[in-house]
């Protein structure tokens, strides 16, 4: 006797959609390139939207350059993106104390964020005259905001009965912290760390097209600078930007599955892996 196969076992994965998704838009960003170069010249076409396989050439041809410049892109971006983590997790942490911390940290909080990044930057690389430590500061000033509001809407999720649990052990704060309300507001950190290192990277380029002397942000101006000769490298730093967030982004996933696989969607479903 044939056993048939339910129709939802053949329905693709995650996975599939997302490689589905890429092919796409490569096969969308081919089409609209031809388009352009069949309807004006090729310098014009260039200029706006050149092939594809046109900018894969250029991004082996200029690797070990955009290596280079990335490399120092993505260690501030890294580096300020820690400590900006840090910074939103201890406000977090402090805010989850006593609502009347709160309520008095919460307007400074949200009051930081009203300056758009594009204006603060060269603000703060001119008082700092260092680029390197204006891109950290830059990438810091991204990434708190957003992990304290996943951070402390975590806490704030915390089940009222494993609270009522640790009160009636006497459990101190610490381990109350530590035993209960870390682990609840994890999911809510990683969620904030994951809007924020995309960010991260993307405010350091800022401040590297303010006039800093190393970087993809100083990349992308020179390029600009010399036309339709370097528009390849131009559209090469923009894929290798968009690169090194998406990495950030998955690495961080990966590290929450590993940390957090309590969650409804890390968890094995029966008859198959999640």
């Amino acid at each position: 006797m044939i056993r048939l196969i339910p129709l939802r076992s053949y329905k693709p994965g995650y996975r599939s959609w997302i490689a589905i998704w890429i092919i796409l838009l490569l096969l969308l960003w081919e089409g609209i390139a031809w388009i352009l170069h069949a309807s004006m010249s090729p310098q014009q076409a260039s200029s706006r939207l050149p092939y594809l396989h046109d900018v894969v050439m250029a991004l082996f041809r200029h690797a070990g350059t955009l290596a280079e410049q990335g490399s120092v892109t993505f260690g501030n971006a890294a580096i300020g993106f820690a400590g900006g983590t840090l910074l939103g997790l201890a406000l977090a942490l402090l805010m989850s104390i006593a609502v009347w911390l709160e309520r008095t940290l919460s307007p400074y909080v949200i009051s930081s964020q009203m300056v758009p990044v594009i204006g603060l930057a060269p603000i703060v690389y001119g008082i700092i005259h260092n680029a390197e430590w204006a891109r950290i500061v830059m990438a810091a000033y991204v990434t708190f905001f957003p992990i304290i509001i996943h951070t402390l809407k975590g806490l704030k999720s915390t089940a009222p009965e494993h609270l009522e649990l640790m009160r009636s052990c006497g459990a101190s704060l610490p381990a109350k912290y530590i035993k209960c309300l870390l682990p609840s507001a994890l999911p809510g950190l990683f969620s904030g760390m994951k809007i924020a290192a995309p960010l991260a990277v993307t405010s350091s380029i800022v401040v590297e097209l303010m006039g800093a002397p190393d970087g993809l942000g100083v990349l992308m101006v020179s390029s600009l600078y010399y036309g339709n000769a370097q528009v390849g490298m131009f559209w090469a730093t923009i894929m290798l930007s968009m690169g090194i967030g998406l990495i950030s982004y998955l690495v961080i996933s990966l590290a929450e599955r590993w940390l957090t696989p309590w969650q409804p969607e890390f968890r094995t479903k029966r008859g198959g892996a999640a």
